[in-house]
């Protein structure tokens, strides 16, 4: 296939005998391809008058004060400022009401664990972004580990998922003259030595996959050009992209420095590739950035393609998404399989099963301290952690302390560092606790052996009556689906609760329990007050008859509905391509299980979802109408069958087909709204809302769906596009409260008619 660019990030495709599939599925006639030119003046002038329009109708008072009271939340003061220990320093990216766009500093420990820390700024970006007219958005740092003394750091210029990397001195607390320096794109990157990096980036023709992603790994020398950087792997153009990293300086260890490649074949398939580092260093030392050097010393891990391969050290761990069987071992699907690093470069690996999930339970992830590694469950989406010591066979320990209905997330403090080599972070959250920040140790003669609460987030919202509980629904192949319901402990089954049902339901991605302002101020936190607004007048009047009575609380629901991960790979790969329709039969079924409940009504359920989650809400709109009062869609996939030519969409097809095969349309067009849409069904009230900078997915789905809804005479259509933030359509707070107020206050007065 042949790709021809016509303007900015729209693009056309050529067909060529040689690569286009002999049954290619027919394009449906489409009147709004003109909005797929992102940045066109026509196109931008169409979304600036939907956006007047939109701001026209929601943004009051009540809008006003939502927003206030979110942007004051994402500001406060007593947020915990979540640290990664490098060195003798704690670093920290901040946002607040006085750096909206933020600043990376650092502090030191008893700073950090004191009630006022102390901090040294090193990167203010609203300054950074006034002095180089460039709004600046913060997108990580990785800084070097011989001496702590330089770190890469990643600048996106409207939020999008491109970023630029430029190199800084923590010492100075400046950028490098000559230093490292890459322009915009989707780079990957990791330290191997002082002035080596190895970087997968846009370089030009060729360097990228048709998913938009690197497609080529080089070894970059300090004042190197990238363009003469040899290249060391590379994957095929048809191909998601090649990842890169390096386990570098793992004090006080004998294990060998390595570089890492991984082929992303496609969005669950990938083949993982390694090199020992000394197997390539210079006489004079540094890494060799002679191509050569590189070409027979990869080893390619010789695994299942669907098996994820994790490296600490010497050991190499397994996780399959399916069983993995050979005559000698058996791991199952989700399992967790270890071996050493001597049996992967002999292609002799018989691993150790340390851990089988159940039918209740699932494997999240993992964290290796110096001499443990710790596993993070879920049960029936409840946390569990576990402790294995490979010292002792992989012998395990609960890590007590986790309490109900909520979530904990584990992280090491600094493995590098004798002095904390076994020492973790431990964050803990539920929908109605603020989350707290403990430090704790894995040493048994450690201070902090029993962890110590070190940090306490504040309440920002009202939950005072509040309860939570977790329900199952019946979905139509009698599975059951879990779903956690936040209300007032003295809710009224009547069927008159104004109730928000979220959910996700893709790429393996759990929805856990975790304490949320955002959702606690603009849902939890509102109460019905009896009054309604007139459609005609738009005169807010007193009735008896109000769509819902005065003095009902919102009540929340998250979903976890197969698609995700809660239940490991066996819920997730259950609701792929061809059973892609069990995501969104679940989530109807947590719907009416609400309605049959008495919690709600249709009238007075609505949903919200974003990206995966647009395209759940968005078969909502068209597939099941009668169950919802209104639905808010953010930055969605809507368009499935032109999904894989706009912006990263042809990186999904493992997860949804490939829409230019009949086969794989046949299935895919039952879940594609924007061909779903009927002349004559009575739809629910929708806002759409994007970004024009979101370079995963695009805006261009969000304003075909509304423009096509739009001039098919459909009321109740709104849209929304803000020109930055990327695929979280916000790069600061007041843009996050701005677009979520705008979300919440569509949906209550929809709902309510408040």
């Amino acid at each position: 296939m042949r790709k021809e660019a016509t303007s900015d990030n729209q693009q056309t495709e050529t067909p060529t005998a040689a690569t286009e599939p002999q049954n290619l599925a027919p394009m449906p006639h489409d009147e709004n391809l003109w909005l797929e030119d992102i940045h066109g003046d026509k196109q931008m002038g169409w979304v600036k008058d939907q956006n007047a329009k939109t701001i026209a109708r929601f943004q009051d008072d009540l809008f006003d004060s939502i927003a206030g009271d979110i942007r004051t939340a994402l500001d406060s003061e007593g947020k915990i400022p979540m640290v990664a220990k490098r060195g003798d320093h704690y670093f920290n990216f901040w946002r607040d009401s006085t750096n909206p766009k933020g600043m990376w500093r650092r502090t030191t420990w008893d700073s950090y664990v004191s009630d006022s820390p102390e901090w040294e700024v090193l990167i203010d970006l609203d300054e950074l972004g006034a002095a180089e007219a460039t709004p600046w958005v913060w997108a990580g740092a990785s800084v070097r580990r011989s001496d702590n003394s330089r770190a890469l750091v990643s600048l996106s210029p409207d939020g999008g998922d491109a970023h630029r990397v430029r190199e800084f001195d923590l010492v100075t607390k400046t950028f490098v003259d000559g230093g490292f320096d890459l322009p915009s794109a989707k780079t990957r990157f990791a330290w191997l030595d002082d002035d080596t990096i190895i970087v997968a980036t846009d370089t030009g023709e060729d360097s990228l996959t048709t998913s938009s992603y690197p497609r080529q790994a080089r070894v970059l020398r300090r004042g190197q050009a990238i363009a003469e950087a040899p290249i060391v792997a590379e994957v095929p153009h048809d191909h998601v992209a090649i990842f890169v990293g390096s386990d570098v300086g793992a004090a006080g260890t004998d294990s060998t420095d390595r570089a890492f490649a991984i082929d992303a074949i496609d969005f669950f398939n990938m083949q993982f590739s390694f090199i020992d580092l000394d197997a390539v260093v210079d006489e004079s030392g540094p890494v060799s950035i002679v191509a050569s050097a590189w070409e027979n010393n990869w080893t390619v891990v010789d695994v299942p393609t669907d098996v994820e391969v994790g490296f600490e050290r010497d050991f190499v761990l397994f996780r399959p998404q399916s069983e993995w069987s050979h005559e000698n071992f058996s791991v199952s699907a989700g399992g967790l399989a270890v071996a050493d690093i001597a049996e992967v470069k002999a292609g002799t690996i018989a691993p150790t099963v340390i851990f089988t999930p159940d039918e209740h339970s699932a494997l999240q992830s993992w964290t290796w301290t110096r001499d443990y590694l710790i596993l993070e469950l879920l049960a029936d989406v409840q946390s569990q952690l576990v402790v294995l010591n490979p010292n002792d066979n992989f012998s395990s320990s609960s890590l007590p302390g986790v309490p109900a209905n909520h979530m904990v997330g584990l992280g090491a403090v600094d493995k590098h560092d004798d002095a904390s080599a076994n020492d973790y972070w431990l964050v803990s959250t539920g929908f109605l606790t603020p989350s707290t920040l403990s430090y704790g140790s894995l040493e048994p003669s450690n201070d902090y052996s029993v962890p110590v609460v070190i940090k306490s987030a504040p309440a920002l919202f009202p939950s005072d009556g509040l309860c939570v509980e977790q329900h199952f629904a019946t979905s139509e192949d009698g599975t059951k689906i879990p779903y956690f319901q936040i209300a007032d402990s003295e809710l009224v089954l009547d069927g008159r609760n104004p109730t928000l049902l979220d959910g996700y339901g893709g790429f393996e991605v759990s929805r856990t329990p975790g304490y949320t302002p955002v959702i606690g101020i603009g849902w939890l936190g509102r109460t019905t007050t009896g009054t309604w607004q007139d459609p005609a007048s738009q005169q807010t009047v007193t009735a008896t008859e109000a769509p819902i009575p005065a003095g009902r609380r919102g009540v929340y629901v998250l979903a976890n509905i197969r698609g995700g991960g809660e239940y490991g790979p066996r819920w997730h790969t259950s609701a792929m391509r061809e059973n892609r329709m069990r995501a969104y039969e679940d989530y109807a079924a947590v719907a009416r299980d609400l309605i049959e409940r008495g919690v709600t009504s249709a009238q007075s359920l609505a949903c919200a979802g974003g990206s995966n989650g647009g395209l759940l809400v968005g078969n909502m709109l068209t597939q099941h109408p009668e169950l919802f009062g209104a639905i808010s869609c953010g930055v969605p996939l809507l368009d499935m069958r032109r999904y894989t030519k706009l912006s990263a969409g042809y990186s999904w097809k493992a997860k949804y087909g490939d829409p230019d095969v009949a086969e794989d349309w046949a299935f895919i067009q039952k879940f594609s709204p924007y061909h779903l849409l009927e002349d004559g069904t009575d739809y629910p009230p929708v806002l759409f809302w994007t970004a024009t900078s979101d370079d995963r997915v695009g805006p261009v789905q969000a304003r075909k769906m509304a423009a096509r809804m739009q001039n098919r005479g459909i009321d109740d259509v709104w849209f929304f596009e803000d020109t930055e933030g990327g695929h979280s359509a916000a790069s600061d707070n007041r843009q996050a409260a701005f677009t979520r107020a705008l979300s919440y206050r569509f949906l209550w007065n929809s709902l309510t008619g408040e």
